[in-house]
């Protein structure tokens, strides 16, 4: 039978436990929401392991409790099912073909109260959190919406004349919501790979990443099977970053959200060189697709990062939306930055 002192020493030890990790990280969850529920979870389940021991009988209760939260929380099957309708976007065109507006579906945006984020919002989400969003020119776009969205009107102009510059990385900092933002140029898959290593080197991960790449290898390589191996290697690195249950510690970081910009519709009449219009052509652009699909790199297929589907944005906002035939009007990244945002929203349980 257990003893007092040892059931007091337990209890003690989870006293510890439970009120030390909030002394010393309240302030770094404060300014952080998208990490408080992962902070909460994690301590309650530092206190059952080291109550566990002291009373058997927690055990079988959290093993009955926890399956009856997985399988029975309709709210578990409801926020999955919103992940699903998040694309679920409508356009609207007026005269100004460079002023496009567009929504959720009545329906989506019913039943899952998807809606666009004010400044306000999105900086009372994004507080306090690191943001990383690498790739090629569609990558910088969706930086450039995010920060539109996040910064004073005024501050833009000046901003993407730094953002812009030719192959090159941008960092910016706003210290008002201790918000920063990495826009990593990354054209390449391998750019991708080498980034997630740095990543797991450092041991130092963002709140979010967001990343996406495959146009510069279409045009310069024309390689689908290439494509899938490249998909492979940077897969199994960003799987690495996810933490093994079974090896749960406190220095381990904690892993960031991970996100996928899908590559643009190609218009290719409206491609603006020959060799643009030679090599990536739908047949391509297909076969690229399907290497993606297959290299499980995405949720959908069993990976790890939820698709920012582009292809679906751009085919929908239509020809009226592009000059270029592969790069968009703002709005499309505004949608995409939106859809992000109502994701992040969902997939740490918080409403605004």
């Amino acid at each position: 039978m257990m003893s007092l002192g040892a059931i007091q020493l337990g209890v003690m030890a989870a006293c510890v436990v439970l009120f030390v990790p909030m002394g010393m990280a309240g302030w770094h969850l404060s300014r952080n929401k998208m990490l408080f529920f992962s902070g909460v979870l994690f301590i309650t389940l530092a206190v059952g392991v080291h109550l566990t021991p002291y009373f058997p009988s927690i055990s079988d209760f959290a093993s009955s409790v926890s399956s009856f939260v997985v399988f029975n929380d309709p709210n578990n099957n409801h926020r999955h099912n919103c992940l699903t309708h998040l694309h679920d976007v409508v356009w609207e065109s007026n005269n100004n073909n460079n002023n496009n507006s567009w929504g959720w579906s009545s329906s989506s945006s019913s039943s899952c109260d998807f809606h666009p984020l004010t400044r306000s919002d999105t900086s009372d989400l994004l507080n306090g959190s690191w943001v990383v969003i690498a790739g090629d020119s569609q990558a910088r776009f969706i930086a450039l919406a995010l920060l539109q969205l996040v910064l004073d009107a005024n501050k833009i102009p000046s901003l993407k004349s730094d953002l812009f510059k030719r192959h090159s990385d941008y960092q910016i900092v706003v210290d008002s919501i201790g918000f920063k933002l990495d826009f990593i140029w990354a054209p390449y898959i391998s750019n991708l790979t080498h980034l997630i290593l740095n990543l797991q080197r450092n041991r130092n991960y963002p709140d979010v990443l967001v990343m996406g790449s495959g146009l510069w290898h279409m045009l310069h390589f024309t390689n689908a099977s290439d494509f899938a191996l490249h998909l492979h290697s940077l897969r199994n690195s960003v799987v690495s970053l996810l933490p093994i249950s079974s090896e749960l510690e406190v220095k381990s970081p904690p892993p960031p959200h991970l996100f996928w910009i899908g590559m643009p519709t190609l218009i290719n009449s409206m491609l603006n060189t020959e060799e643009k219009r030679e090599k990536m052509t739908d047949t391509m652009r297909v076969a690229y697709d399907e290497a993606l699909r297959r290299s499980k790199v995405l949720r959908q297929s069993g990976g790890p990062l939820l698709l920012l589907d582009m292809e679906s944005l751009t085919w929908n906002c239509g020809v009226k939306c592009t000059e270029d035939g592969m790069h968009y009007h703002g709005a499309v990244y505004e949608a995409a930055i939106h859809i992000l945002l109502n994701a992040l929203l969902i997939q740490s349980h918080q409403t605004l």
